[in-house]
């Protein structure tokens, strides 16, 4: 564990202000109020906070973020009050503690909402205050250290969440050390044997990659000094996620991923990172379109570097970072390198603008409340993979790979968004789904009596421009729904001798409203025309308030009062509808133990997609309505999965010996085999639920030779 004398040495190395004994304070304040308290590992609770601290004290924040720290839990774990913690250590400690408490306790129904309900406040922590969210992460990446200590279960939720989220953030952030350590720990976790065979592929050669290291290094070194060029050469090995992500990404197998080695050679200023990049591409041959000049056009982050990849001495490919120590701090500090606070001011003025990218992610996340839709977008805010373009005016956008004209439209404003009818770039008219590059310069066409097109969700890119689209033709869809929905409950009103104006005037109706979860008659109307609900359902609740239910003979107890005849059980119930059509997604073929999600599709009934499906995240929310399977009935559902293995005798049919044992299905395969002797084998099997579907690519999993399986997306 480590101690506070550690942290102060630490603290005491960068900081050299008068205020350090703050650090002091809370510790003792911190170990009165955690006293008596244990974690998980039988360790004294203090371990955690003072581990937080030194996390902290490691990205040289100062001693008011570090105090925090070792605050962070008091408030919400002990009998600690936010007025006490003021009293004692002033209000910038009590606005950054309590700013860290908010995140922890989000009272939501299912876990799914908590956890888009806390990365919201996070989202807003980030725009207020920048050091909670440091805080959290340094939180975050010593609970990572410890998840040894929880359950298997838990294990992977938090690993799952660290790399969607926490990762993600610290990337953003530009604190590449904090990310690379969450994405390992997390990778650990969630994929456990594809982490074991790569730490095991990557050690099988060690002694003559450390000899690779040893010469290259050497090679540049030597050179360098002959140029009369002071520089640090380091080599390193890349991280196993990030050589797993490779594989993954680019359908590799471990042996054809070149760049296991990187080097990077760290100067004194800008005009000699330039230089030795003419002297690396003199001595070796580079490798086209792997060149990215980072000094000139800075990521987001604040992140600069030049990186290119050449073929090195003995044939080899060596990717080559070439930056200045200031970068280098950066490079590894990101945000923290930078945000340091004098009286509760920001010192860096340049901060605040360089992280724009906070406040538009704070702008484009109001308008969501599906936890799923949500979570998806930050997703995309998160890990963006910037092209850089300009405004005809020279002004450089910053916008996600692979956006287009809409997107750069909307990024201008809303209303150029929506009145957008085409797009020059760099002078020629191109497609609306054209995918910009680095470098266009983009002019947008208008009309004024334009409106944005429902086609246009299946290209952009930008969490701003999908849901400045979905916001127009939602208003669209409940214009038209509302009119569907007064027409259908008039005639149905009509049909059991009751008149529908009535029902809208009558005292009930406000009780039968809020009975079905809406706040207004109308919006009650549109659902019925969106088909969430039905006018038969209006009138039974409305007859019933009316008192007609009570033993009277009409035509409405003898024709809607009738006991049904049970449908045949299905393998989906629908909420609230008992009589419906339903159908699965064949773009995601959900199976019972999915996490499945309805869509109200005009006269063909309910569509049934997996949760986390590209097409159920465009759907109108208003079209969404709650499925679950239903456990009663024994149905087989198709799913697709990849096998990726190295090529034998025998190989297929051991892999279809192994699904038939498992009592799966093969309904049908396709192998392609290429040069380097690595099999990629498609196969649609039939199973009954996740867990038959897992324990097939366990079993698959066993086979030798097998590299990976997996279940394709789509």
């Amino acid at each position: 564990m480590i101690r506070i004398n550690d942290i102060m040495d630490k603290v005491a190395e960068y900081f050299a202000g008068d205020n350090a004994d703050i650090i002091e304070r809370a510790y003792v304040y911190s170990a009165r109020v955690h006293d008596g308290q244990v974690r998980l590992s039988g360790e004294p609770y203090l371990s955690h906070p003072l581990e937080v601290a030194g996390i902290l004290a490691d990205m040289k924040l100062d001693p008011v973020s570090i105090a925090a720290g070792l605050l962070h839990d008091v408030v919400e774990d002990t009998h600690a009050s936010a007025e006490e913690i003021e009293s004692i250590f002033g209000p910038e400690v009590r606005h950054i503690v309590m700013g860290v408490t908010k995140l922890s306790a989000m009272p939501v129904s299912s876990a799914q909402a908590r956890q888009a309900e806390n990365i919201r406040q996070m989202i807003l922590a980030m725009a207020d205050d920048i050091r909670v969210i440091l805080i959290k992460l340094a939180d975050r990446l010593h609970n990572m250290r410890t998840l040894q200590f929880h359950v298997p279960r838990k294990q992977k939720v938090i690993a799952q969440e660290t790399l969607d989220i926490y990762a993600a953030i610290a990337a953003r952030l530009g604190i590449y050390w904090i990310k690379s350590e969450l994405e390992e720990g997390a990778f650990r976790y969630i994929n456990t044997e594809s982490y074991e065979k790569i730490i095991g592929l990557v050690a099988k050669n060690k002694t003559e990659r450390d000899k690779f290291i040893k010469k290259v290094k050497a090679l540049i070194e030597e050179k360098m000094i002959a140029e009369g060029l002071e520089c640090e050469v380091i080599g390193r090995y890349k991280s196993n996620y990030s050589i797993y992500q490779k594989m993954l990404q680019q359908n590799l197998a471990f042996e054809e991923v070149y760049d296991i080695i990187a080097f990077r050679i760290i100067l004194d200023t800008i005009p000699q990172c330039y230089e030795v990049l003419g002297i690396i591409h003199s001595m070796w041959k580079p490798i086209a379109k792997k060149f990215k000049d980072y000094i000139g056009v800075p990521k987001p982050n604040m992140y600069q570097s030049l990186h290119t990849t050449v073929i090195g001495p003995m044939g080899e490919r060596v990717e080559i970072q070439i930056r200045t120590k200031e970068m280098d701090r950066v490079a590894q500090s990101g945000i923290a390198a930078h945000w340091s606070y004098k009286e509760g001011r920001q010192v860096d003025e340049n901060v605040s603008s360089t992280y724009a990218w906070i406040q538009n992610l704070v702008e484009n996340q109001e308008n969501f409340h599906d936890p799923d839709e949500f979570m998806e977008n930050v997703r995309i805010d998160l890990f963006p993979d910037e092209v850089y373009v300009f405004t005809p005016q020279g002004e450089i956008k910053s916008l996600p790979k692979g956006a287009t004209p809409v997107d750069f439209a909307f990024m201008i404003h809303t209303e150029v968004g929506n009145q957008c009818t085409g797009a020059k770039v760099n002078g020629r008219m191109v497609p609306l789904k054209y995918e910009l590059v680095t470098g266009d310069i983009v002019e947008i066409i208008t009309s004024k009596n334009h409106n944005p097109s429902k086609d246009w969700l299946n290209f952009v890119k930008t969490v701003k421009a999908r849901s400045r689209i979905r916001q127009w033709i939602k208003t669209q869809d409940k214009e038209r729904s509302l009119s569907l929905g007064r027409e259908m409950c008039e005639k149905a009103f009509r049909k059991y001798r009751m008149n529908f104006n009535t029902f809208l005037k009558s005292d009930e109706v406000g009780e039968i409203v809020a009975e079905f979860g809406f706040k207004t008659a109308e919006d009650l109307i549109a659902s019925i025309g969106y088909g969430k609900i039905t006018p038969l359902q209006i009138i039974r609740r409305f007859a019933a308030k009316a008192g007609e239910e009570e033993n009277k003979e009409s035509i409405f107890t003898k024709i809607v009062g009738q006991v049904r005849k049970k449908r045949p059980k299905a393998g989906v119930m629908v909420k609230g509808i008992d009589d419906i059509l339903v159908r699965f997604g064949k773009c995601c073929q959900p199976v019972p133990g999915d996490a499945i999600t309805g869509y109200i599709t005009r006269g063909y009934g309910v569509t049934v997609h997996r949760s986390n499906c590209v097409n159920a995240l465009k759907m109108n929310p208003e079209r969404q309505i709650d499925v679950d399977w239903n456990r009663e009935t024994k149905e087989s559902y198709p799913v697709k999965i990849r096998v990726r293995s190295y090529d034998r005798v025998g190989l297929l049919a051991d892999i279809a010996s192994t699904i038939s044992q498992k009592g799966a299905n093969i309904l049908s395969a396709e192998t392609t085999t290429r040069e380097s002797k690595v099999v990629d084998s498609y196969f649609t099997i039939v199973v009954a639920d996740t867990d038959q579907l897992n324990e097939t690519l366990t079993a698959i999993k066993k086979i030798n030779l097998v590299q990976e399986v997996h279940r394709l997306r789509r």
